[in-house]
């Protein structure tokens, strides 16, 4: 088996078998490839089926001086699920990475804005803001309201779609990873600001892929995710916010508020779309003030 055809066969598996996105699926061949390119740059004729530990020690070794111990955590992690895949297949019977283990890292604690700080790169939105005779200051306002309002990653809100909108019963239907679909309350105030740009949307010419998207470019195109992260970034540049702001802060600081004024940790978990709840509970760490508050409030022994 060649490495080409050993991680095409992969690639397929994590589409059909588990069900991930195209983007997670590209993340996981990121880290085969490197391999392959070590192993064609050293002159290193091994297959997937005979490369042994030592091999991919010195691969590991040879990468880790110009990435961070969580990135080699990952890298290590990625290829250890490639080659159980290999297993599970009858192409290997043993795991090369069995033995090596994974750097020491830290549980690093999500970056969140305050409410005041969120008022306040709001309060910036120019809702005048015209390109080619387009208003984007209104659709700039509701991308940013939606974010922190319902907890969207940037890939769920520029796939986010008109007829995934379900004002009167008060949720919005979000695709998250894996094509996993689930509904997500969303408020009366978020609405309204998404109603105003829906009117300014309807006088695009909309490109015919796109006819069902919410937030579009002037040219009535769906936004990239380099396009929301422009949006953010100029923001926090007028607003002279002295923080790294991306619009996954936005979804820290939802589920981070949520908590402090006392939602349900499963109920977090359901609107961001965690499969485990485990990923949830880092939220609990981050403001521990907040519980020692709801321990001296609730507990009868306090």
């Amino acid at each position: 088996m060649k490495w080409q055809e050993a991680l095409t066969d992969y690639k397929h598996y994590l589409q059909i078998e588990r069900g991930l996105s195209q983007n997670s699926i590209e993340n996981y061949a990121y880290d085969i490839k490197k391999l392959i390119k070590y192993l064609e740059a050293n002159e290193i004729n091994t297959s997937p089926i005979s490369i042994n530990t030592d091999t991919i020690k010195n691969f590991i070794y040879s990468v880790s001086k110009s990435i961070n111990p969580r990135s080699q955590a990952r890298l290590i992690s990625g290829l250890r699920n490639f080659f159980d895949y290999l297993i599970f297949e009858n192409y290997r019977e043993n795991n090369p990475l069995e033995l090596i283990e994974s750097p020491r890292i830290g549980r690093k604690l999500p970056d969140t804005l305050s409410i005041k700080d969120i008022d306040a790169l709001i309060s910036e939105i120019d809702l005048s803001y015209e390109y080619r005779g387009v208003n984007l200051g209104h659709r700039n306002k509701a991308i940013i309201e939606t974010l922190y309002s319902c907890g969207l990653r940037v890939s769920e809100l520029i796939e986010l779609k008109i007829s995934d909108l379900f004002f009167k019963e008060g949720f919005i239907k979000v695709t998250g990873k894996g094509d996993k679909e689930r509904f997500v309350p969303i408020g009366p105030t978020t609405q309204n600001y998404i109603s105003i740009w829906n009117d300014i949307r309807k006088h695009i010419d909309i490109d015919a892929g796109s006819k069902d998207i919410v937030f579009l470019n002037y040219m009535g195109k769906k936004l990239t995710r380099a396009m929301i992260f422009t949006i953010i970034k100029q923001l926090v540049e007028k607003t002279g916010l002295n923080k790294n702001v991306s619009p996954h802060t936005f979804r820290h600081s939802f589920a981070t508020h949520l908590l402090e004024n006392g939602a349900d940790l499963r109920a977090i978990q359901m609107m961001l779309g965690h499969e485990s709840i485990t990923t949830t509970e880092i939220y609990m760490h981050v403001d521990r003030s907040h519980l020692s508050e709801v321990l001296n409030k609730f507990h009868p022994r306090k």
